[in-house]
């Protein structure tokens, strides 16, 4: 019997809550508050009464920082400079200065500061320099800009700020956003007339690529290339990005342009590394945060046991969804204004859902200053919640990481991190979010029920002490570089001059494109010759396919999105969906139509998918011994099916049921890392066959729980299965795999990191003190089998086994 964990989203219930609410009046917010309330306040604030001041295992002090100034390259426009001072900036930071000279001189540049830095003017000052150079061109269009941004709200939020900077220059500098959401009336303006295109990876693969001819006089003229939030470029979708660049530099190269590279990013370990191997130039590094900052407050926050067991009665801890939505409470009635940020959409939901009716106990008009905001919303959806922040009108936001990136959102005087966000640098880039303008700041993360957490609020100096991580990503994928290959094919025919600029891979794929008819060789270049758009062949997020339109069945009105990818999990016939606030039952699930039929309701229970797994081994590329056990890295298929899923009532977590589903299985051909051990090995480590199966799940849970810690992934990136007799092994085996087809990376570097990985997960569960397993060890969210079965000592005995063998 296999026992499996999969990267598929599963939905926490919650504790029952209680706050304690303030009464007293709630001013309007504004950006520039005299009453702004101190870090140290607000955390006495929402530590005060009952057990809270026990829930804080650690407080950090970040003290301020005074700036370092410096002057413009003497190269920059008068005009721009005005126009910046007239912003109310006198001097440029230090590196905003050495970014901008890096680029004027034609080097690709990597601004590597931390959250509100002023990446965003290291870079555009000189763009803006050049689009004024380019409109006293005596001939042409003049210098363009292309800026891309993950997220659609990023790039809205750019194209306010370009356009309040550029005002003083009048319509030399003609910024315009063109994305999914741009009417088809305004796209041939853009195309014609725009000088600085804001976009995203998507909209540049779909669009602006495959239609390059309509785009040449833009590319012809473009001059720089903005890559916003360059760190969130990782795995499936940061190499499917990397190879759309190399496309873009193709076309551009085409029709006689070579555009300089200008990349913000979070602080990250080796950014230039990064930036080089995400658009293949060599990338200058600027990393030496010369901006000030004000003091940052960040405290760890553990959630209280309850009386309530769960499987296997196991303790159960109050979830990080109910304790952020009361701290998300506490801080809205005192005025100040937060973020909670939140992994996954029913939980930005549930903490805006839950903070609403807490505040309505307070003051009815408190409720309606707490919104949720999430991707999967609708256009107009989106921009009015980004609006109503920015004014002050909300108090209080549950979001999922769609407002993570870069959003530019002044005078917040608190962050909420319900649960470790993946990864160190996610971390700091949503703490940064507050106290921006060199004010100060609290920020909380709050601890879910689960091994990597409860790992990190007990060991603070593994946040506080340690560089943030590698970006991990591999271009050279076969499957980000085939499909990619045939959109750049379909846009110019493929040479053999651009092997080199796609990666030593090409030679050997394009024979298995030309047997596979995508591509045909003639003469010298190898054609797309499909009628289809070549485009169509790569999803670029790694989402697995058209995403599922979640639909009302009674009006036919369009709710939102659900990547094809999560559909089984998520909307399945039965499931219960969350849409601003409402709650939605699933009727239909039309997979060939990509659509989800539901009916609001109001059911007193959450879902829960269960699914089952299996896994081949098809290579195996390197073997490492340790002891009679061994570590092993290459590539595997995973068959999944979800066969049913289970009714939990929304208070308790009680199991009320389980019902049956038919969903056809699922294939992905990925990489992985696994081990194996002997039976000699499990006689000297005590583990009789009756708790192997138990002993072999429990490790690997709480190995992928950990995990994060050592890659650039979180734990829906990823998957396992533990078997106590594999087929291909013919021994106990423990896997741990990328959920993305051909791998994404992360179960390379566990591979590279396994002893230092192992060895942190045999701690978090030796000193977890519970007796049998909890969440907080080896229980998963997502087991596809209920948990069921684990045993914890056995898997501290297994661990220690296996890691006696390492040198």
């Amino acid at each position: 019997m296999a026992f499996n964990h999969l990267p598929a989203g599963v939905h926490d219930a919650f504790a029952p809550l209680s706050v304690t609410p303030v009464t007293h009046s709630v001013p309007m917010a504004k950006n520039h508050r005299s009453d702004r309330p101190s870090p140290q306040a607000l955390l006495r604030s929402i530590a005060a009464g009952r057990d809270r001041a026990s829930r804080i295992t650690h407080t950090e002090h970040l003290p301020p920082r005074a700036g370092r100034h410096a002057v413009w390259p003497h190269r920059i426009r008068a005009e721009v400079i005005a126009a910046v001072e007239g912003y109310g900036i006198g001097h440029p930071w230090a590196h905003q200065a050495l970014a901008a000279e890096h680029a004027l001189d034609g080097d690709s540049v990597v601004v590597a500061t931390g959250t509100a830095s002023g990446k965003s003017l290291a870079y555009l000052v000189p763009v803006l320099s050049a689009l004024l150079d380019g409109s006293e061109a005596p001939n042409g269009r003049g210098a363009t800009a292309l800026y891309l941004a993950p997220t659609k709200a990023l790039a809205a939020d750019q194209l306010r700020s370009v356009k309040e900077l550029s005002q003083p220059l009048g319509t030399s500098v003609r910024p315009a956003v063109y994305d999914g959401d741009t009417p088809v009336e305004e796209r041939e303006w853009v195309r014609q007339y725009g000088n600085y295109v804001l976009t995203n990876p998507d909209m540049l693969h779909r669009g602006i690529l495959p239609s390059h001819a309509r785009w040449s006089s833009f590319l012809k003229s473009l001059k720089y290339v903005v890559v916003d939030e360059c760190h969130t470029y990782r795995g499936v979708f940061g190499s499917h990005v990397a190879q759309v660049l190399r496309r873009l530099r193709r076309l551009c190269a085409r029709y006689g342009s070579s555009p300089v590279f200008l990349l913000a990013s979070a602080t990250a370990a080796e950014p230039a590394v990064a930036a080089s191997r995400l658009t293949g130039l060599p990338v200058v590094e600027v990393a030496d945060d010369a901006s000030p900052r004000g003091e940052l407050v960040f405290a760890l926050w553990e959630p209280p046991l309850t009386e309530l067991h769960g499987e296997k009665g196991a303790p159960v801890r109050r979830t990080a969804i109910a304790e952020t939505a009361d701290l998300l409470t506490d801080l809205a009635v005192q005025g100040a204004r937060s973020v909670a940020f939140v992994r996954s959409r029913r939980g930005a939901e549930l903490i805006s859902v839950i903070a609403q009716e807490r505040l309505a106990e307070v003051d009815r008009s408190l409720a309606r200053r707490v919104a949720a905001y999430r991707g999967g919303y609708l256009p107009e959806e989106r921009r009015a919640l980004e609006q109503a922040l920015h004014s002050g009108e909300l108090l209080g936001l549950a979001a999922t990481t769609a407002l993570e990136l870069g959003v530019d959102v002044s005078g917040l005087d608190a962050v909420l991190i319900a649960g470790y966000p993946g990864t160190r640098a996610s971390l700091w880039q949503q703490a940064g979010r507050a106290g921006r303008g060199g004010e100060g700041a609290l920020a909380v993360l709050v601890a879910r029920d689960d091994p990597l957490d409860t790992y990190l609020v007990h060991h603070p100096e593994a946040l506080f002490d340690q560089p943030v991580e590698s970006t991990v990503l591999d271009p050279d994928n076969p499957y980000v570089l085939a499909p990619q290959l045939c959109a750049a094919a379909a846009e110019l025919p493929l040479t053999e001059d651009d092997f080199e600029l796609f990666g030593p891979s090409v030679e050997e794929l394009l024979p298995q494109l030309e047997a596979a008819r995508l591509l045909r060789r003639r003469t010298r270049a190898w054609h797309w010759t499909r009628r289809e758009r070549a485009a169509d062949l790569a999803d670029i997020r790694g989402e697995g396919g058209t995403p599922v339109q979640i639909v009302e069945a009674g009006t036919g009105r369009l709710l939102g999105t659900v990547d094809a990818g999560s559909a089984h999990t998520s909307v399945h016939e039965g499931a219960v969906h969350l849409h601003q606030g409402r709650t939605y039952l699933v009727r239909a699930l039309d997979l060939d139509d990509s659509t989800a039929l539901v009916e609001e309701a109001n059911p007193p229970y959450s879902t829960v998918a269960r699914d089952t797994t299996s896994i081949a081994v098809l290579s195996t590329d390197t073997v490492v011994p340790w002891g009679d056990g061994r570590l092993h890295y290459g590539s595997v298929e995973v068959t999944n099916q979800v066969v049913s899923f289970l009714r939990r009532r929304v208070l308790t977590g009680e199991v009320l049921g389980e019902t049956k589903l038919d969903l056809p299985p699922r294939k992905l051909r990925t990489r992985s890392v696994w081990w194996t051990v002997t039976e000699d090995q499990l006689d000297c480590a005590n583990i009789p066959p009756e708790i192997l199966g138990g002993a072999l799940h429990a490790a690997e849970h709480a190995s992928i729980g950990m995990l994060p810690l050592f890659a650039t992934c979180d734990r829906w990136d990823i998957g396992g299965v533990s078997i106590p007799l594999h087929p291909d092994t013919l021994l106990p085996t423990v896997f741990v795999y990328d959920g993305h087809p051909g791998g994404a990376g992360f179960s390379e570097r566990a591979f590279h990191t396994a002893a230092p990985w192992l060895r942190s997960t045999l701690e978090a569960i030796t000193t977890c003190p519970c007796d049998t397993g909890c969440p907080s060890c080896i229980q998963s969210p997502k087991c596809g089998n209920g948990n069921e079965p684990l045993h914890k000592r056995g898997a501290i005995r297994l661990l220690g086994e296996l890691l006696r063998g390492v040198g």
